[in-house]
């Protein structure tokens, strides 16, 4: 099964405010297999977005290799990770972040416009993805008129946008309720299922990780159980 993504002897601490170094990954080593649903928990504190964030390159490590496909992208120039993530990797957080003056069409359509894709290719995937997520009779709504559960949804298709090899997902459910949660579960689920899309995923939802082929359990800055 190829790895999609892979880090070795991760690193990383912040300075106190009395000049003392609170490390938060102690030399974290993790591979990540192609169309799997991964699964981060642990208490608060544990490290878990701050290891999302140093292998989704929105972060860097103190220590370590994050290696995708032969790349250690944090030998890459600032310019060049932001050119990565654009063309590999897609995003979903706990709250959506929509650009509100645009329509549901046009926020999963920009990623690829900067990705270089023109506007009529662009709106074309842009209509495909809301389909699979269900709303493209939405596709003309911006973020203020589509209920929580729709602007996570429409995160979603935008997060696919660029056909990413793998989605990180920090509490993704964390502001929906029951039933919306369990849209974006079935969701998650079918996008591993239909397109073979690999998920990393943080969460304190006993319900996602249900679905989760693995779960990665972190105490304090380390893994303690795959």
């Amino acid at each position: 099964m190829a790895i999609v993504i892979e880090c070795n002897d991760i690193h990383k601490s912040f300075q106190k405010r009395n000049d003392e170094r609170l490390e938060i990954l102690k030399g974290i080593s993790l591979s990540i297999d192609e169309g799997k649903i991964n699964v981060i928990v642990g208490k608060s504190g544990a490290g878990k977005s701050t290891l999302l964030h140093i292998l989704a390159g929105l972060d860097k490590p103190d220590l370590g290799i994050v290696d995708f496909d032969g790349i250690n992208i944090h030998k890459l120039n600032d310019d060049d990770v932001s050119k990565f993530r654009n063309q590999n990797l897609g995003f979903v957080f706990q709250f959506h972040h929509l650009l509100p003056e645009f329509t549901a069409l046009e926020n999963i359509s920009i990623p690829q416009l900067i990705a270089g894709v023109n506007k009529t290719k662009a709106e074309e995937r842009s209509l495909e993805l809301l389909e699979i997520v269900g709303l493209v009779d939405r596709s003309d709504h911006r973020p203020s008129e589509l209920s929580g559960g729709e602007q996570q949804r429409v995160a979603m298709a935008r997060a696919l946008a660029n056909n990413p090899k793998i989605i990180f997902a920090d509490e993704p459910t964390g502001n929906l309720d029951t039933t919306n949660s369990t849209i974006i579960h079935d969701l998650i689920k079918k996008l591993r299922d239909d397109f073979n899309l690999t998920f990393l995923i943080v969460t304190h939802n006993q319900d996602l990780m249900n679905i989760g082929d693995r779960i990665i359990e972190m105490r304090d800055g380390i893994i303690f159980e795959t």
